[in-house]
């Protein structure tokens, strides 16, 4: 679709636009009333002002609790303060500006060279992308955790490495998936930043097991053990390796193990290639894909560790390719299985999210920026030699700073994706479930909203 080339017609698509994006996102996903916000917000006021432990609390009329590390609920502590409309309130304030911090990191300078009119497109396009409407409608933490991983990816691409690791330290106190970027560390022979991350997650830790140590040894000793309290392994919000698995009615971790494994070494390679070409956004984009396959649950709403891997495919010249997967994570289109994931539609249907993760993680673009690209600022070529006193100073043509990278919001710009096919406009009976019609025997132990 060729989008309008003058001021009017700009205009018109966005008075369009904006009103039908607006009433969709206000409706449809907000019918997931903030469940995952009201866990963190019931926990909290329980446990300050009711004398309730952190891991027995339960929404009432559900069977759903915290999940998370103790820290997660040391660090929720001002929500004792607020009433839930005012955490609600909070709750949004912080994501939107997770949010942006995420999209000037991915975007760099370069967003303005698009104006109001493709901040508007790409505005819009995030509002349908699936994993980040559930991140906002359900209160989840998912766009906060990725700001602080991605701070750490653009101190390193800046050359700003003595401050990296304590946002991915954080993170990882905060949700035990962020550590695999530890190890992407300890893969770039970042060895200091590795270590100031190990001990900011070790730290938190520590603090929380000093705040509240029965709470610590119950999540240590047991509650990280007992994947029931997460939820189904083989629901279909599940887009994990684990998930594919579990929906084909597999339940050997030995080949689960053997899959985790493998992808492993693909990330490992692949993020080895990415760190010698200097590129740290792509390392990171391919080291979030890797989280989300190998996690044993990994719900669409996780699915927002994906966005890096959108802005890297823009940066290395496939915009199209960037929109037409941007628009599938649009569709919820695995939801479409949601009662039976059986036969060959059902393995590739239900599983449509895993297939996208796996093809960027093989395929996503590395060491193939163009010479001269900004990344993040900084130039990824090689520094050019001082100049002999014998002859002027110059510089190779190749060398010479080249316009601005495009982001994430420019891959949005290009999806045109509509509002979900087929979803009727009232929730499922799962907390964690896609806003569609409820089934006629809807699963009562789906999965923890709160994950």
């Amino acid at each position: 679709m060729r989008l309008p080339a003058t001021d009017r017609g700009r205009l018109l698509l966005t008075l369009f636009l904006v009103p039908a994006v607006t009433a969709f996102t206000a409706t449809v996903p907000l019918l997931r009333d903030w469940f995952d916000l009201r866990v963190y917000h019931g926990t909290v006021d329980s446990w300050i002002h009711h004398g309730g432990r952190i891991y027995d609390y339960l929404v009432p009329g559900t069977t759903y609790g915290f999940t998370y590390p103790p820290f997660a609920a040391v660090a929720m502590l001002p929500m004792a303060l607020l009433d839930l409309p005012a955490a609600i309130a909070v709750a949004l304030l912080l994501n939107l500006a997770a949010l942006a911090v995420v999209l000037r990191i991915l975007a760099g300078r370069g967003w303005r060279r698009y104006g109001w009119f493709g901040c508007v497109l790409g505005a819009c396009a995030l509002a349908m992308f699936e994993p980040l409407r559930d991140t906002f409608s359900f209160g989840q933490v998912n766009v906060l955790l990725l700001a602080l991983v991605l701070t750490d990816a653009s101190l390193l691409a800046t050359g700003r490495e003595r401050w990296v690791g304590y946002g991915i330290g954080l993170a990882a106190a905060i949700k035990l998936t962020p550590a695999i970027f530890i190890g992407l560390l300890l893969l770039g022979r970042r060895w200091r930043a590795a270590g100031v991350a190990t001990a900011v997650a070790v730290g938190a830790t520590a603090l929380a097991a000093w705040v509240t140590p029965d709470a610590s040894r119950f999540y240590w000793t047991r509650a990280l053990w007992d994947t029931t309290r997460i939820g189904r392994l083989d629901y279909v919000s599940n887009q994990s390796l684990q998930g594919v698995l579990a929906r084909l009615g597999e339940p050997d971790r030995a080949l689960w193990a053997v899959a985790v494994l493998l992808v492993l070494c693909v990330w490992a390679w692949r993020a080895s290639r990415a760190i010698a070409a200097g590129e740290w956004i792509a390392a990171f984009a391919l080291t979030g894909l890797t989280a989300c396959l190998v996690s044993p649950i990994t719900w669409v709403h996780h699915l927002v560790w994906l966005l890096p891997s959108f802005a890297v495919l823009i940066r290395a010249g496939h915009p199209r390719t960037a929109a037409a997967l941007y628009a599938v994570l649009c569709t919820s289109v695995v939801w479409l299985w949601f009662d039976d994931s059986s036969g060959v539609d059902g393995f590739i249907g239900s599983n449509t999210y895993v297939w996208i993760t796996l093809g960027l993680l093989v395929w996503l673009p590395v060491g193939q920026l163009p010479t001269g690209r900004l990344l993040l600022g900084r130039s990824v070529t090689a520094t050019a030699p001082a100049p002999s006193p014998a002859a002027p100073a110059t510089i190779p043509a190749s060398a010479q700073p080249g316009p601005a990278s495009t982001g994430a919001a420019t891959a949005a710009a290009d999806t045109g994706s509509g509002p979900c096919r087929g979803l009727a406009r009232r929730a499922s009976s799962e907390p964690t479930g896609s806003t569609r019609p409820a089934a006629a025997k809807p699963q009562s132990n789906s999965c923890r909203a709160s994950s």
